[in-house]
């Protein structure tokens, strides 16, 4: 499990139902009123199905288990390691020597990058194919980041309709003071699932899938620039200092060059 989405998530929660008991509210009446449950998450829901392809729905728990998981973990550093090594080869013995070293390599998208240059593909036609991929993941991975923003916005919307359908109830028995007490505590529950689990779930749910899609779309664009670098015969030197722009100052370490 990612680390910072288990304890966010952790923090969120104590930090929201420990606060109310500390204020002498009953966290459990927020469970058990399950008209505003059913107004709040069903309504939202369905909202977002109007608003999305059947298909995103059914891919929300994906999303979400992706969220939870993390995304794949990259080291800028070994893969700057790994270029320069085969640019070194590559100046040295010819790109046709790179062909078994492709097998090697795990990442799907490098290693294509490096069977397409060995194979003598147009620089240009390499650069745009790789690059097409990149929007084409992009262009994904909006898809769930888009599905969690959209529950943000409209879960908000069915609180304040579950509020105001407990106060229209409430008002309906205007010559009970008990009951009108204990209905508009009932009605602000809608608006309190409806704000939590916008500001609590969808929405940073949805942040983080942006993060991780930006983090992914950063190093395939690194992946590019070395392999264009590779491609072109530049020195393993100048190689290692383009990339290493790539890097967080703090994160820099020093690259292992081939001699």
């Amino acid at each position: 499990m990612e680390k910072g989405t288990m304890v966010g998530l952790g923090l969120a929660f104590v930090g929201v139902f420990l606060g109310a008991i500390m204020k002498g509210a009953d966290p459990v009446a927020l469970f058990v009123n399950i008209p505003a449950i059913l107004i709040v998450w069903i309504g939202s829901i369905g909202a977002v199905l109007i608003s999305h392809p059947f298909a995103d729905t059914q891919k929300a728990g994906k999303y979400f288990q992706k969220v939870m998981k993390g995304g794949p973990e990259h080291s800028a550093n070994e893969t700057i390691a790994q270029i320069i090594t085969m640019t070194t080869r590559a100046r040295t013995d010819g790109l046709l020597a790179l062909e078994e070293e492709a097998k090697k390599i795990d990442d799907p998208f490098f290693r294509k990058g490096i069977e397409l240059a060995v194979d003598g593909t147009d620089p240009e036609a390499l650069k745009k194919t790789m690059l097409s991929e990149i929007q084409a993941m992009k262009e994904r991975h909006k898809t769930g980041a888009a599905w969690f923003t959209n529950a943000g916005v409209f879960a908000p919307t069915f609180g304040i309709i579950g509020a105001v359908f407990g106060l229209m109830a409430t008002m309906a028995h205007l010559d009970d003071p008990a009951a009108i007490g204990h209905g508009i505590s009932a009605a602000f529950v809608a608006t309190f699932w409806g704000v939590f689990l916008a500001n609590g779930i969808y929405l940073p749910a949805a942040n983080k899938l942006k993060r991780m899609s930006a983090d992914e779309v950063a190093h395939k664009m690194l992946i590019v620039e070395g392999v264009m670098a590779i491609q072109a015969g530049v020195s393993p030197r100048i190689v290692e200092e383009m990339l290493k722009s790539h890097v967080p100052p703090a994160e820099r370490e020093a690259t292992a060059r081939a001699a």
